[in-house]
């Protein structure tokens, strides 16, 4: 998990409907007077010199490198490049070189340009929205010849005022024209077009209100999150409520009412009930409340009507065991002034959706299609585990969730077995060396060097094996960190046979999170609350000595992707660290060999060139890199009408295919480690007001608990038509079927399977 970009400040609170821009606009804040406590000037100061005593990368940073710092910080609070001049740019570049910018942050403890260069872009900001709303105002060509580009991430900003003017004509005409495209839109076309001013004119408020919501420490993190990813792309700097959530989300518990919130017409809104947690056992409160007031037991309750969401989360959390006073509005109150006193006792709330989940699935023989083999699926979302502050015996752990899962299925008679790390960005390091113990007898899981050159080898020490059957590992290029150790280690020892996208994702490196308070004696004993800081120490490798960093795991067999085609792997962050290679370490296991690979891939090959599902998999993946491959959209309405028309028949005819071969899918039965969830509420999310390409594997997930909810997944744990899934299923089906056949053994153990330790 990472700190929150300054974008995804923005974008979060576009769930939040705002107050028309006429009254907003006599109460908006200007030049606000962002300051830096005491407190957060010696978390600066510490901060840099951290980065450069402890991290891994710190000789490759010198006082230079900062003159990147600015650029990079005016990126993330304008990633289209939309409302900065190139002389802002210019102006603080040259107004502060490298040199004094590092003097002044890392012994001053100085983070006054993150505000100043704010006050311009808040400036800029209302400025630009002042002349939208007139913009609207005036006629506009629906049947324009120009186009526009879109996205903008790479590209300079505007030279001139004028220059900006012409770029946001265009850029209007584009959002009107999308907005008249929508599936709400009138099919009237004066109705379609004033609906469509009016949908764009309240992007533009909310993006105000989200504005004046941001906190000098808002600005602080995102400013020294920019400064810690010079160093590389995944050191960061937590805010005291990014810390909090981020050992909420190692601990997949916390302590609250276990609900989910969002905002609405400026109203906290129940987005859902966590299963088991006060909110759900009350019986008091329903998804869709309306949450007005909130009060802590002996004192008054403060109205929460238009606050930022953050500081409501803060009031409703607290001790385990003490209570807090909510003033309600029912959702199925017919009067709208109806309320009821809500008293919830807080307690730990555990986060069961983000543990891991099974199933059996019946694939046919592949010998004998007639015939049904149980194969068993383990699907694991990430490498949580306890905290040191979690008593002995409570809290779930990945290793610990797989193993009962391993048991369950093992008893409903499974004879192969699936582990599902697509969607896993990490997580503990220690979970992923237990984890892996689980399927191997003993030996070396990673290695991990020091900045010093020092080696230090994980071993899982346990002989107890709890899975010696045959296993196959399916990744994708989100799958790294903690995913890529499990992986590059049943590949190494030849336990797993590693099937999925033509890599993982590459980060190969260590972090440790640090909380300032313990580096920094005056604030030892403090109540304040403090940051954390996260940063790289070292870097994975993988038992025969090959680093994870950039190139990842490479799958024994490749399934076709469109993961391959998105700038999502870690080659494509800024600042990566390079990959390299150490001695391997002794360990008794070797990759699989060729004779019992290419038989696997070869079936696996004709299946891909052969069936109907690898046909619709290709024809998706074909488009997509059709439209990505698009840099410009039309501002011709017809145009774009035509064109929808054309991709929508496309996507129709995509969709009868896949639900007619979703008909074909292996029947299954799931295993759960916690109650199923109720149904999902959803939350109504305006879209962005500019386009956001895909984040990086370790970019942080939706925090739990009362925070806003944007998760739109349906409760069903696995997909339908899932291609992949399927094949590697199939793929583990070929290897029992191999397994039948003494030639194909390696060594004394059937294809896949654990050597198992002899018994005196």
């Amino acid at each position: 998990m990472t700190s929150p970009t300054f974008r995804q400040l923005l974008s979060g609170a576009l769930l939040a409907a705002l107050l028309p821009f006429a009254t907003y606009a006599e109460t908006a804040p200007r030049d606000r007077a962002f300051r830096s406590s005491a407190t957060l000037t010696k978390e600066v100061s510490q901060f840099v010199r951290l980065l450069e005593e402890v991290h891994y990368n710190r000789d490759a940073v010198k006082p230079k490198a900062y003159a990147d710092l600015l650029p990079d910080y005016m990126a993330e609070l304008d990633g289209q490049r939309l409302f900065f001049l190139a002389s802002d740019k210019q102006e603080f570049a040259g107004a502060n070189p490298p040199d004094r910018l590092y003097w002044n942050i890392s012994t001053l403890g100085r983070v006054d340009y993150a505000y100043d260069i704010f006050n311009r872009y808040d400036e800029r900001v209302r400025a630009r929205v002042a002349w939208i709303f007139e913009e609207l105002k005036k006629p506009i060509d629906l049947a324009s010849a120009e186009a526009y580009a879109f996205d903008r991430s790479k590209a300079e900003w505007p030279a001139t005022a004028a220059e900006a003017d012409d770029l946001w004509r265009r850029r209007l005409t584009f959002e009107v024209v999308t907005e008249m495209l929508g599936k709400k839109a009138s099919s009237d076309p004066a109705v379609a077009l004033e609906e469509a001013r009016t949908h764009v004119r309240k992007r533009y408020e909310r993006m105000l209100k989200n504005i004046s919501d941001i906190e000098s420490l808002d600005l602080a993190e995102t400013f020294l999150s920019t400064l810690a990813r010079i160093y590389d792309p995944h050191s960061t700097y937590f805010s005291s409520d990014t810390f909090e959530d981020f050992n909420i989300q190692m601990r997949l518990q916390l302590v609250g009412i276990g609900a989910m919130l969002s905002l609405e017409d400026d109203v906290c809104i129940v987005r859902e009930i966590v299963p088991g947690g006060p909110a759900d056992l009350s019986k008091q409160i329903k998804p869709n409340d309306r949450i007005h007031s909130v009060g802590q037991v002996g004192a008054e309750p403060i109205e929460v009507v238009g606050m930022k969401l953050r500081k409501i989360v803060d009031m409703i959390r607290g001790a385990k065991g003490t209570q807090v006073r909510l003033l309600v509005q029912p959702a199925d109150a017919t009067d709208s002034s109806t309320r009821k006193e809500v008293i919830l006792t807080r307690d730990v709330v555990k986060l069961d959706n983000a543990r891991a989940f099974g199933a059996i699935f019946e694939v046919p023989d592949a010998n004998n299609p007639a015939v049904k083999v149980p194969i068993g699926v383990i699907s694991l979302p990430a490498f949580y585990g306890p905290d040191g502050s979690t008593p002995e015996g409570e809290g779930s752990s990945a290793s610990g969730d797989v193993a009962k899962l391993i048991t369950q299925l093992q008893a409903a008679g499974i004879r192969g077995l699936v582990l599902d790390l697509r969607r896993n960005g990490g997580g503990l390091l220690s979970e992923a060396i237990d984890l892996t113990g689980l399927f191997i007898r003993r030996g070396p899981v990673v290695q991990v060097r020091s900045y010093y050159g020092e080696i230090k080898v994980d071993e899982d020490e346990d002989a107890r094996i709890a899975y010696d059957g045959p296993l196959a590992v399916l990744v994708s290029r989100f799958s790294a960190s903690a995913s890529e150790i499990v992986a590059g280690a049943l590949q190494n020892y030849g336990r797993a046979v590693v099937v999925g996208d033509s890599s993982t994702h590459g980060k190969g490196s260590v972090q440790t999170v640090v909380e300032m308070r313990n580096l920094i004696p005056a604030l030892a004993r403090s109540p304040i609350k403090t940051g954390a800081a996260k940063f790289t120490v070292q870097k994975f490798y993988l038992p025969n000595g090959a680093s994870t960093q950039l190139k990842g795991v490479v799958p024994d067999i490749t399934l076709p992707s469109i993961e391959d085609f998105l700038p999502i792997g870690e080659k494509d962050l800024p600042h990566a660290l390079v990959w390299d290679e150490i001695p391997t370490s002794y360990f008794d296991g070797k990759p699989l060999p060729k004779s019992l690979l290419e038989p696997l891939r070869a079936k696996s090959t004709e299946r891909q060139n052969g069936l109907d599902e690898f046909a619709y998999l290709r024809k998706s993946i074909d488009f997509f890199r059709s439209k990505q491959d698009l840099k410009l959209a039309s501002l011709n309405l017809e145009d774009r009408r035509r064109q929808k028309a054309e991709d929508d028949a496309f996507r129709k005819t995509l969709d009868s295919e896949k639900a007619r071969l979703a008909a074909t899918d292996f029947p299954y039965r799931e295993f759960l480690l916690a109650p199923p969830p109720p149904p999902r509420i959803r939350a109504t999310v305006t879209p962005p007001s500019s386009p956001e390409g895909p984040k990086p594997a370790d970019a942080p997930a939706a925090s739990p608990d009362e925070v806003e909810s944007t998760d739109e997944d349906d409760n069903a744990h696995f997909a339908k038509m899932d291609v992949h899934l399927r094949e590697t299923l199939r793929v583990v089906a070929d290897a029992l079927a191999l397994g039948e056949r003494r030639e194909f053994w390696v060594g004394d153990t059937a294809p896949l399977t654990a050597k198992v330790e002899p018994k005196s």
